[in-house]
């Protein structure tokens, strides 16, 4: 039987920890499995990273994987070279269409597969760039949301558009409840929270040129919230820029709520199991959320979670079936949903059978090896 070779071409994979490189991870995971049990071969070529990043990674062997960093004009001659020698092209992300068109005309044959996440895909792109991406074979969205932006904005013929959604990390620890809550008083002390306080968590990069996550809106909503609950905290975790963080503290302080708010910055990966095993729920009513996979990994860790209606979230929580889903620019209604879930938190809780059935890697990987054979 004749070998299938698969190249995945990436801008990150290990050098950052945002959601696309961790699609990259486990979509390279699940291609070098493929190659334990059938003709199949892959790489994946990273354009930023350094071949050094992959070592000891625990997705695949590291000789699938060649690092550029940051060599863009080798990244894109050694690509197009070992693209046009490949049965099937993946993209895994519309930055890197350029490199898919060359391959596409030099040999017509390959296969092209564009990842589709959310903003960068959103918005039209000019009439080069749309060129290129309708030389695509297929284009996979992450979310229902994202594949209706890419055809209704672009023009993309919808039997070209599939849904493939993000994957739980399988590497994702598993904890206990002993351990989460031994997890979870560690943490609280850490952080200067009693056992008693109720903590509302938020991940994501607070930046002032992307204000779209909805956590001033949370911000906002607490007013009403410590009404019920004094004693309410409100901690948001992520990368941030000092004038968004200015900004957020400025508008705490105007509502009276700086004693409730911590911005914690950057936390490891290794942290995120602490930091949902502390909380009583999860919110980010974000606007331009291409899927959300860090809902779903708030969900692994049995938590609550509120985002939402209005983007590819809907996808992470099963349009309302896993978590609740609001108007993000309707405070009162966040309101009402994190009371909601305080008043009514083990009622609340994500049905973890029903998130592993749509969200876990055995079930990615099936559907993706499919869309790929």
């Amino acid at each position: 039987m004749k070998n299938n070779k698969i190249l995945l071409l990436t801008l990150k994979t290990f050098s950052a920890t945002g959601g696309i490189e961790k699609v990259c991870k486990v979509a390279g995971k699940a291609l070098y499995e493929q190659t334990l049990t059938g003709p199949v071969s892959f790489q994946i070529h990273s354009m930023y990273d350094k071949q050094s990043d992959a070592d000891d990674n625990k997705y695949f062997p590291g000789e699938h994987f060649r690092g550029f960093g940051v060599n863009k004009i080798k990244f894109i001659y050694q690509s197009v070279r070992e693209g046009c020698r490949s049965n099937t092209v993946i993209l895994s992300h519309a930055n890197l269409l350029l490199v898919g068109w060359l391959i596409k005309l030099f040999s017509p044959k390959t296969k092209l597969m564009l990842f589709a996440h959310g903003i960068e895909i959103w918005d039209k792109l000019g009439s080069l760039k749309t060129s290129m991406l309708k030389s695509c074979d297929s284009v996979l969205s992450v979310s229902n949301y994202t594949s209706q932006r890419v055809q209704q904005t672009h023009g993309i013929a919808a039997e070209k558009c599939k849904v493939l959604n993000n994957s739980l990390d399988p590497y994702l620890p598993i904890v206990s409840e002993a351990d989460r809550q031994q997890l979870a008083e560690t943490l609280r002390k850490h952080y200067g929270y009693s056992k008693d306080d109720k903590i509302i968590f938020t991940l994501t990069r607070l930046s002032s040129k992307e204000r779209y996550k909805g956590y001033d809106k949370v911000l906002e909503a607490l007013e009403g919230v410590v009404k019920k609950y004094p004693t309410v905290q409100y901690l948001i975790a992520g990368k941030y820029d000092e004038i968004e963080k200015e900004s957020l503290l400025a508008q705490a302080k105007a509502l009276g709520m700086e004693k409730h708010l911590k911005i914690a910055g950057f936390i490891p990966d290794d942290s995120l199991t602490d930091h949902f095993s502390m909380s009583d729920l999860y919110v980010m009513p974000s606007r331009k959320e291409g899927f959300g996979i860090v809902f779903v990994e708030a969900m692994y860790y049995g938590v609550p979670v509120i985002a939402g209606n209005q983007d590819g979230s809907e996808d992470a929580l099963l349009n309302g079936k896993l978590g609740l889903l609001v108007n993000p620019m309707d405070v009162a209604e966040i309101e009402n949903s994190i009371l909601n879930i305080l008043d009514n938190k083990e009622d609340n809780k994500p049905n973890r059978n029903i998130m592993f059935e749509h969200f876990g890697y055995e079930q990615y990987k099936w559907k993706f090896q499919t869309e790929i054979n």
